[in-house]
């Protein structure tokens, strides 16, 4: 099936389903690479790779596939792999996560392939990793907590159910912050501490500790399936790489694109909506980065209890598109640069 029957399929299948609440499954506009030539690895884990200069330098991890559906940075690594791209110093690793939600993913229910069992990025705790729970994620986070834990830089490569300008999630440590300005791009940084519902891999460990240089970045590059979620996604990898001096001038010339007009904004996320009831639900049209101007402006229901806006201009960050119980509704932020 070509991009052009995926996106038909999927639209229809929107129709189809008849959702009062979630807007029109988007069109699929990319192709999804087969990952079966990078199934081996040379790093003794499957689907990951890790490549050494000679030249010392810091260890760098570029991921893609945190989540199954979320297809710009498997495009990304592949064509990394495919030109046989190696670092002029320090260690690069290139890490497909979640293949097994990959492998699943149905064009007429295109979320469905968010994970198989349970969400990725919602593990990175000591005590989820060290529990007894047992879960196709767990097992494969297991699997790849050893390269990680050698990993001094992190670009974690992600995209959004709904089509929104791409954001740079920093977390609440300076350093974080500052590894997003660095690379640059995108225009939006979100600063912010991530979920009830479980730690991100960009919040891990040594991550997080503000005492510690390590650092990652997580960066949702627009929507899941548009054409610009690639683009994106592959300036944001070359750009990380730069940064740490680990590409060749000839790949940089060949593929780097000029910088965005204008400064990069910081949006501090003041509350994250945790959903409390299996009847929340919006009561106006949302989308990403809209902003309420007055403070007090009921946007949702959850159950019974309407759901206020905190303050003034506040701005709607990554709004859900499926809610669920447990998890995160919506993040409210303010600008602050």
């Amino acid at each position: 099936m070509n991009r052009a029957d995926v996106g038909s399929v999927a639209r229809l299948s929107g129709a189809k389903q008849g959702q009062s609440e979630a807007p029109p499954i988007p069109p699929i506009e990319v192709a999804f690479p087969d990952l079966t030539p990078h199934a081996e690895g040379n790093a003794g884990i499957s689907f990951a790779w890790t490549f050494e200069a000679s030249r010392p330098g810091p260890h760098v991890l570029v991921q893609a596939l945190t989540h199954g559906n979320e297809v710009c940075g498997a495009i990304v690594l592949d064509w990394l792999l495919h030109q046989q791209v190696r670092p002029l110093r320090g260690t690069l690793s290139l890490v497909f996560a979640n293949v097994a939600a990959y492998r699943r993913f149905d064009p007429a229910d295109p979320f469905a392939s968010r994970c198989v069992d349970e969400d990725f990025n919602r593990l990175w705790s000591a005590a989820v990793l060290e529990s007894s729970r047992q879960s196709a994620e767990l097992s494969r986070a297991r699997e790849l907590r050893p390269l990680y834990d050698c990993v001094d830089y992190l670009l974690d490569l992600h995209s959004m159910s709904e089509v929104c300008q791409p954001l740079a999630m920093a977390g609440h440590q300076r350093k974080g912050v500052e590894l997003a300005q660095a690379i640059a791009i995108p225009s939006y940084i979100v600063i912010d501490r991530g979920h009830a519902a479980g730690r991100r891999l960009r919040d891990y460990a040594f991550f997080d500790d503000p005492r510690d240089v390590r650092s990652a970045l997580l960066i949702e590059c627009g929507q899941h399936w548009e054409a610009a979620a690639p683009s994106l996604a592959m300036q944001a990898t070359l750009r990380f790489l730069r940064h740490f001096g680990m590409l060749d001038a000839q790949v940089l010339e060949r593929k780097l694109d000029p910088l965005p007009a204008g400064p990069q904004r910081l949006i501090e996320v003041t509350t994250t909506v945790t959903i409390a009831t299996d009847a929340f639900r919006f009561t106006q049209p949302v989308r990403g980065l809209q902003q309420i101007a007055q403070a007090g402006t009921v946007y949702a229901t959850d159950g019974e209890t309407p759901i206020y806006t905190p303050h003034d201009d506040c701005v709607l960050i990554m709004p859900t598109r499926r809610p669920r119980k447990g998890e995160t509704a919506v993040r409210l932020g303010r600008y602050v640069l």
